[in-house]
């Protein structure tokens, strides 16, 4: 049985997105007080926080966008490109001991120090798009850590699973004619941002290595398993990920106050038991989940939970 890595850092409870946001410090503070109580907390491999290094984040997002956002939120801007991406004067800062601490978790996973991790981190990313922020995002963490993997790490193939209840069109975007990440998302539709159709399924070489399942508001585990095991565990049994990343946002949760999908707790044990036996067949062991969305505090860390659980005891 393989370890199991866990990021988490006070610094990114200083990203204040003010009174009322649904993405809030205490969605963090929910996770790491109910991990805590677990059995196997005390024996998670720690992975710490960092400042990224730029050129790690311009592999996904222009140099003038983070110069833009770094002098915008210096200037005190209340946010960024969309109303709902609230920042703060220490928010650049945070975004980018996000980033660093997600490829920290690249390294812990990539030197052998454990097979499996889990980064509760924030700001979220699948929004992010190359040349701006959306959906309370501001750099694309995930995205960002599939093209470190590849670059830095020397991996030819990177699968992305997103269960997020939004559609990640920044990850989508950022490899839509590449065929060596395989992206994969099922999401609410119609529903925000309005994209991920069925129909979009890649460009040129990356024809085919986009795959997005929408599913109708009301939508259930049932539903979701059926996907999981017609789709997407096929899918990634014919691409043959060396490691799988999972975009894990959890508000697709029925007690989710920012859609209509009717998930329950023990389905995200499910997703990740199957997804764990994918990375044991083709990915040796390795998966990383990066926390994206996921708004009812207490469903939030529940789940969480039932995901680590999934990791830990496999």
């Amino acid at each position: 049985m393989g370890k199991t890595a866990y990021l988490y850092g006070d610094v990114y409870l200083e990203h204040d997105t003010g009174w009322g946001h649904p993405e809030r410090p205490e969605r963090l503070t929910a996770i790491d007080n109910h991990l805590r109580t677990a059995p196997w907390y005390p024996d998670l491999v720690r992975v710490e926080p960092a400042y990224a290094d730029r050129e790690h984040i311009e592999k996904i997002h222009s140099a003038s966008y983070i110069d833009r956002i770094h002098q915008e939120i210096a200037q005190g801007i209340p946010y960024i490109d969309s109303m709902d991406t609230t920042v703060c004067l220490n928010s650049f800062r945070v975004a980018m001991e996000a980033v660093g601490g997600c490829l920290n978790m690249c390294d812990t996973i990539m030197q052998g120090h454990a097979d499996k991790g889990f980064c509760a981190v924030r700001p979220p990313g699948h929004h992010a798009e190359r040349n701006y922020s959306a959906g309370f995002c501001l750099f694309n963490n995930i995205a960002i850590c599939a093209r470190y993997l590849q670059d830095e790490h020397g991996l030819k193939k990177v699968a992305i699973v997103d269960w997020d209840v939004h559609h990640g069109n920044g990850t989508q975007h950022s490899f839509y004619d590449d065929n060596t990440v395989l992206y994969i998302s099922t999401h609410q539709f119609p529903h925000y941002p309005g994209t991920g159709s069925v129909m979009e399924n890649g460009k040129d070489r990356g024809k085919g290595y986009t795959l997005n399942i929408p599913m109708r508001a009301g939508s259930s585990d049932r539903d979701y398993l059926n996907a999981f095991h017609d789709l997407i565990i096929p899918s990634l049994e014919n691409f043959k990920p060396e490691i799988i990343l999972v975009s894990a946002g959890f508000d697709a949760h029925r007690a989710d106050p920012l859609a209509e999908i009717r998930l329950s707790t023990d389905a995200y044990a499910e997703f990740s038991a199957m997804l764990v036996e994918a990375a044991g067949k083709y990915a040796d062991n390795r998966i990383i989940a990066f926390l994206e969305g996921g708004y009812n505090l207490d469903t939030l860390a529940h789940c969480v939970e039932r995901v680590m659980d999934a990791f830990v005891n496999s």
